[in-house]
């Protein structure tokens, strides 16, 4: 059953500020790739920090071999530049495993096209008409390199999390007090009906669409992200050592690698530390947890006695307003978001204290659904009805199924961009690189 998007926004910005949100979009994602590329030394763009991760330099060439074929290649129709290196810069050809045996760009090569391959997009974003067909609606194809752009310098960014040796990357921390902390631990989300998904936020990506009713029991939320603090009580029950409270793969990864802390953990001393971009320092105990696998954050849900939620419960207390029975863009209303909203944007290298953001919060009180950390769902990763891949399968429809976990609102690590209160990510139960955290549900007691 579809329904109409009932909290579209602003799409009457006129052409002028059609084009001017693109060249802001993508001046700022590429403004953080430099950033992310310039701050080591060529070794280290070409060395290979993890197997689980690229080359740094063939995350900067793949961005602009990526702009090459969508927007000068497909938009404006014009010649392939480097049609060669279509193959090599081609994520499902090659795995990231076997990238640095790739004769890839050097750094100044990789650097260089994508310098070229940017200027003569802004030139075809000037003069293309943006309306007429459905790659170029709303500078709908724009938008999607700008978030690629910006997804790929989130990979970057666990990379240099990856790597070894000194810090290269700065930047203020977060707020460390919270001014106005949350009354509830948890907040009762009624069940019914509500909108999910979209059908006309203008950049929004396939598997965000179409717009359609999803029907949820009510359900109790944490109103914030579990904090290192809470986790460390799971750990110090045994949390690790009790095959009770863990999928059977979960037992299995965790037994095979001797996993007993959250990665980048270590004990030391009799207190527990964790390295972040090269520095060192106390696990701080009101943060959200961070870079925990999926299996992880069930396996605490159930020695809680509670247990994940779903991606609708999720996306229905992120967006739902209960007064006005209208799907929001965000927690906090339609507009974009703002420093006040979320920690987004790399603008901090950690998430901020749990409970920070109060601006941010959805109608019902719940904070930080968007931004600081991703938060792990119980639910595979499937198309909603009516799902129509475009522009192509491979960024959404060849990962539906069973093996991948649905991850929603962002992290410290996201550009705003790339994240709404529709937007999807998606990973494999056993990641723990990534910016992951996560929050607990219980089903509501029968009235």
């Amino acid at each position: 059953m579809t329904a109409p998007d009932t909290g579209p926004p602003d799409t009457r910005l006129g052409d002028a500020g059609l084009r001017e949100r693109a060249v802001t979009a993508l001046s700022t994602a590429r403004e953080r790739t430099a950033l992310l590329t310039s701050c080591v030394e060529d070794a280290e763009l070409t060395a290979q920090h993890s197997p689980l991760m690229s080359p740094l330099v063939w995350d900067l060439a793949h961005i602009g071999n990526q702009e090459e074929q969508w927007l000068w290649r497909a938009v404006a129709g014009r010649e392939a530049l480097r049609p060669e290196i279509d193959s090599m810069y081609d994520a499902f050809e090659h795995p990231r495993a076997s990238r640095p045996s790739l004769p890839l760009l050097a750094p100044a090569e990789a650097r260089a096209y994508a310098a070229d391959v940017r200027d003569r997009v802004l030139g075809v974003l000037e003069s293309t008409r943006l309306e007429g067909r459905p790659l170029v609606d709303a500078a709908f194809a724009f938008g999607m390199i700008a978030q690629h752009e910006q997804q790929h310098d989130e990979t970057m960014l666990i990379t240099h999390q990856l790597r070894t040796g000194p810090a290269a990357l700065f930047a203020p921390a977060p707020p460390t007090t919270v001014p106005d902390p949350p009354q509830e631990r948890e907040v009762l989300v009624p069940g019914g009906p509500f909108t999910m998904g979209t059908s006309d936020e203008p950049w929004a990506l396939d598997n965000e669409r179409p717009a359609h009713t999803r029907i949820v029991r009510s359900f109790l939320l944490d109103t914030v992200p579990v904090t290192n603090g809470a986790y460390q009580a799971f750990m110090a029950d045994g949390g690790y050592h009790d095959e009770r409270w863990w999928h059977p793969e979960g037992w299995a990864q965790i037994r095979e690698h001797g996993i007993e802390a959250p990665l980048f953990w270590r004990r030391e001393g009799g207190q527990w530390l964790r390295r972040r971009f090269g520095v060192t320092g106390p696990v701080v105990e009101d943060e959200p947890v961070l870079h925990v696998s999926w299996y992880e954050a069930d396996a605490y849900a159930r020695w809680a006695g509670r247990r994940l939620p779903t991606e609708a419960e999720w996306e229905k207390a992120a967006r739902h307003d209960p007064e006005t029975g209208r799907s929001r863009r965000y927690p906090w209303g339609d507009a974009d978001p703002g420093p006040g909203h979320a920690n987004l944007g790399q603008r901090h290298l950690d998430p901020a204290p749990a409970g920070s953001y109060p601006e941010g919060a959805s109608p019902l009180g719940v904070r930080q659904l968007i931004g600081d950390v991703w938060e792990w769902t119980a639910s595979d990763f499937l198309p909603y009805p009516g799902f129509r891949a475009f522009p192509y399968k491979e960024y959404s429809e060849v990962f539906f199924g069973p093996e991948y976990k649905v991850l929603r609102g962002g992290s410290f690590a996201v550009d705003p961009v790339a994240c709404r209160g529709t937007f999807r990510n998606w990973d494999l139960p056993v990641r723990r690189q990534i910016f992951s955290g996560f929050r607990t549900a219980r089903d509501a007691e029968p009235a």
